[in-house]
């Protein structure tokens, strides 16, 4: 069994349970599999990172196995501005959608998924294969302020892998969900020095856990999601923070991903 996220966020738990973490959001028109299915519960694995989580079985759209092997095949155009209006036609209603949602199959200002028929008329991108640093920057600046939610992947509440992600994915490049993970992936520098705008920075807990990751920008600063997406200077201690004038996070690694 396949779906699809309809709603503007829906919330993926750790447990099958209202009560349980939550671990990660689900964005409207990212899919994914179901493993397993309860009498209020589904337990998925996202089609966009291979995350497995809890969602609600009255928050997603069910989705053909050809809609979803062709939603693997073609890369899917995004919604680019913080908040847009989609007019879903079946219903003559209006759905908030926010940055980074994808819309599957748009032509012009329609797409349909299988026969939910949407209306959209705001600001869209196609990402590109080619990464540039600048404009990456440039977009993880636009979320500067968002509170800090655990779990969390929106303009409205993000935590710092969620961060990451996110505008990594509005430059089609994928990361995987949480900080560990993202910590295997590129490869390692020596020294702070050696770093560019758009390095991924990983931080260490005192049991050497990697806890913590951020964007480096430029003058030696990082861009990352602590109680809210901020800037502070770093270098081979950590992050030292402009607020308490103390050092936050412990760093453990620098990594070039693109």
């Amino acid at each position: 069994m396949f779906g699809i996220c309809n709603q503007s966020i829906v919330p993926c738990r750790k447990e099958p349970a209202h009560r349980s973490e939550l671990v990660t959001q689900l964005l409207f028109g990212e899919h994914f599999t179901v493993l397993a299915e309860t009498e209020e519960w589904l337990h998925i694995k996202t089609a966009y990172d291979n995350y497995e989580c809890w969602i609600s079985n009255r928050q997603f759209l069910p989705v053909k196995p050809a809609t979803f092997e062709q939603l693997e095949k073609t890369r899917q155009p995004l919604a680019a501005e913080p908040v847009q209006l989609l007019q879903h036609k079946n219903s003559s209603s209006f759905l908030t959608i926010l940055q980074g949602s994808t819309l599957p199959f748009l032509r012009g200002r329609n797409f349909s998924i299988e026969n939910q028929q949407y209306e959209f008329t705001g600001e869209h991108i196609l990402p590109s294969d080619k990464i540039n640093r600048t404009k990456l920057v440039t977009t993880a600046k636009t979320f500067f302020n968002a509170p800090y939610l655990w779990g969390g992947r929106t303009l409205f509440g993000i935590d710092c892998s969620g961060f990451t992600q996110l505008v990594f994915k509005l430059h089609a490049h994928k990361l995987l969900r949480d900080a560990w993970q993202q910590a295997e992936l590129g490869e390692p520098l020596s020294f702070v020095e050696e770093s560019q705008p758009g390095d991924l920075a990983f931080f260490d807990n005192e049991e050497g856990r990697i806890t913590h990751v951020g964007i480096i920008i430029e003058g030696g600063q990082i861009i990352h999601a602590a109680g809210k997406v901020r800037i502070d200077k770093i270098d081979h201690y950590g992050i030292f923070n402009g607020d308490t004038k103390k050092y936050s996070h412990h760093l453990r690694v620098i990594k070039r991903v693109i």
